[in-house]
């Protein structure tokens, strides 16, 4: 059982994280959105960058980009959730009902992984050169977020089996 407790811990928590983190993109909108705007404008990637016709200056549009930031951390945050009282309900069930109550959390994850990955990583870091800039560059906080998602991801998906002697395994 402690394995199975474990999962829903885990799950849990990251869904508490994207409610932090949806919470502090509304909350704190200004500094965060000049995040996304100078990334997406690429305002800050290195002198004669011949890719600079990539950038985007269009107020709107950076606020969208934003917004489908926030937008998509909040689904994964309700898919975490989600996940984490299905798992919690489900806790005592035999194996094959609790594994397959994983199915939100492990949407979620991925979800996570291709916020972190598709849009931070490659999006951001390599469509708009977010690597180039000193003060801009979120591409590590990226990587640390995927790799977390990612282990949890792993973890979680790891086949329960039936609860034999108090422990699942």
């Amino acid at each position: 059982m402690l394995i199975r407790f474990s999962k829903i811990a885990l799950v849990s928590a990251c869904s508490f994280f994207f409610l932090l983190v949806v919470f502090n993109n509304l909350t704190d909108y200004g500094s965060n959105f000049q995040f996304v705007e100078a990334v997406v404008s690429m305002s800050t990637t290195f002198d004669r960058n011949v890719a600079i016709w990539r950038a985007i200056d269009t107020p709107f549009i950076h606020h969208v980009f934003y917004w489908i930031i926030i937008l998509w951390e909040f689904e994964a945050m309700l898919l975490l959730g989600v996940g984490a009282w299905r798992l919690w309900h489900n806790k005592s069930e035999p194996a094959a009902i609790f594994n397959k109550s994983k199915e939100a959390a492990i949407l979620g994850f991925t979800s996570a992984l291709l916020l972190w990955f598709g849009a931070f990583i490659i999006i951001g870091g390599e469509w708009f050169l977010m690597w180039q800039s000193k003060i801009y560059n979120g591409q590590n906080a990226a990587f640390r977020m995927f790799t977390i998602m990612g282990i949890l991801l792993l973890y979680l998906a790891i086949k329960d089996e039936e609860i034999s002697d108090g422990s699942a395994l």
